[in-house]
C-alpha cells in the first residue's frame, strides 16, 4: 500500500514540472532599412522552467517574414534562437506577428518585428 501511494505521490510531482519560455525580447525594430539588405533577426530565448522545452510550431503572420526555430528540446536552464527573415525587397513599414507554439506554461508567445524599408531615394 505504501509502495502505491508512493508511486502516485511521484506520478503527480512529475506532472508539475513545467517548461517556461523566457525571450530578451518580444519585439525586434529593424528602424530604417534598406530595400535588399539583410532582414535576418533573431530573438533570443530561455527555458527558466524544470522541463525540456518544445517548440512545436513557428508562424508568421504573411509569407514575407519567415521564422526557424530548434526542433529538439531545449532542456531547463538552456538557451535557444528563433531566427525570422524578412524579405526587404517591399519598401513600406514591416509591422508582422510570429507566433510561437510551445509546450511551455504559456502555450502560445506573439513576437513582433516592426521597422520600415526604404527605398534609398529620398524624393519618396
Amino acid at each position: 500500500m505504501f509502495l502505491f501511494v508512493g508511486l502516485i505521490s511521484f506520478a503527480v510531482t512529475a506532472q508539475d514540472k513545467k517548461a517556461k519560455i523566457e525571450f530578451k525580447e518580444e519585439t525586434i525594430d529593424y528602424g530604417k532599412i534598406a530595400k535588399g539588405s539583410n532582414g535576418v533577426r533573431v530573438f533570443e530565448f530561455t527555458n527558466t522552467g524544470d522541463a525540456p522545452l518544445v517548440i512545436s510550431k513557428a508562424y508568421s503572420s504573411c509569407g514575407c517574414t519567415v521564422p526557424s526555430w530548434p526542433k529538439e528540446p531545449i532542456a531547463p536552464g538552456k538557451t535557444g534562437k528563433i531566427e525570422v527573415k524578412y524579405d526587404t525587397n517591399r519598401p513600406g513599414p514591416i509591422r508582422k506577428t510570429i507566433t510561437v507554439i510551445t509546450n511551455a506554461d504559456k502555450k502560445s508567445v506573439a513576437l513582433k518585428i516592426k521597422g520600415t524599408v526604404t527605398t534609398g531615394d529620398s524624393s519618396k
